[in-house]
């Protein structure tokens, strides 16, 4: 895993309506050190899922520059995975071909990229899923597919863009306790972009807050690991960081 830095980073579009330029990021600097857990929060229209996409080089930047270990991104790399808030997944590959796609892509020979693939949907407890169709999953089981997926390509940086949306509050807390588990046994480097204050402090080791396509503040997240709900949800520095993180969302 490495580490990745943005410099001075801003995207304007033009606005056919409005008949004007319109800045979506605006000299926005955050270093994520090889490793690190960094949680993305702000109200909608922030520029989060902007700053998201230009550091998957699917937009490109209008200024400044993105780096993965100090080498430029110019467009969509494998050094960078991305886990969409949509499952994405291919409906007509099973659950081992679509988790083995990326090493197909790189050329791994069929055996050796189902044993990766067989790795990680085992690090993600879909084992029993192997041979299965996306169709045949429930939401969550799908979305846990896609960490898999995103993970076999073996990425330098881990972006998630607000993946755990669009499940439910029972599956979604399972699955966030099952990111913060598969993120102490490996550590990537993570980017995760999303609207729920608590869940950006429960998974990170810090939360940006971005506000009109800035960096507002930054809060530092010191509690204790493994993080589990039932310990934290009644945690009284949990609650405190979660308010702080909330007053700084409201006030962008």
């Amino acid at each position: 895993m490495k580490s990745l830095s943005i410099r001075h980073l801003s995207k304007t579009y033009f606005d056919p309506f409005a008949g004007s330029h319109v800045t979506a990021i605006r000299d926005v600097s955050l270093s994520v050190p090889t490793g690190e857990f960094v949680s993305v929060v702000g109200p909608s229209g922030c520029g989060k899922t902007t700053l998201l996409n230009m550091i998957a080089g699917f937009l490109p930047p209008t200024g400044g520059e993105i780096l993965v270990d100090e080498h430029a991104v110019r467009g969509p790399g494998r050094d960078r995975g991305v886990v969409f808030q949509s499952f994405a997944l291919f409906p007509w590959r099973t659950v081992l071909d679509n988790v083995a796609f990326g090493p197909k892509m790189r050329g791994v020979p069929q055996a050796k990229r189902h044993e990766i693939a067989r790795e990680y949907l085992a690090l993600t407890g879909l084992s029993h899923a192997a041979e299965r169709y996306p169709n045949e999953l429930s939401g969550g089981m799908q979305q846990r597919v896609g960490v898999a997926r995103a993970l076999a390509n073996e990425p330098d940086v881990l972006l998630m863009d607000e993946p755990f949306a669009s499940v439910d509050a029972q599956t979604r807390m399972t699955l966030q306790e099952e990111l913060t588990r598969i993120w102490q046994e490996r550590r990537p480097t993570v980017l995760f972009v999303t609207h729920d204050v608590s869940e950006a402090v429960f998974l990170a080791n810090r939360v940006v807050v971005l506000s009109k396509g800035t960096v507002l503040a930054e809060v530092p997240i010191p509690l204790p690991r493994p993080r589990e709900w039932s310990a934290l949800i009644e945690d009284a520095d949990f609650k405190a960081l979660t308010a702080k993180v909330l007053q700084l969302v409201r006030s962008a």
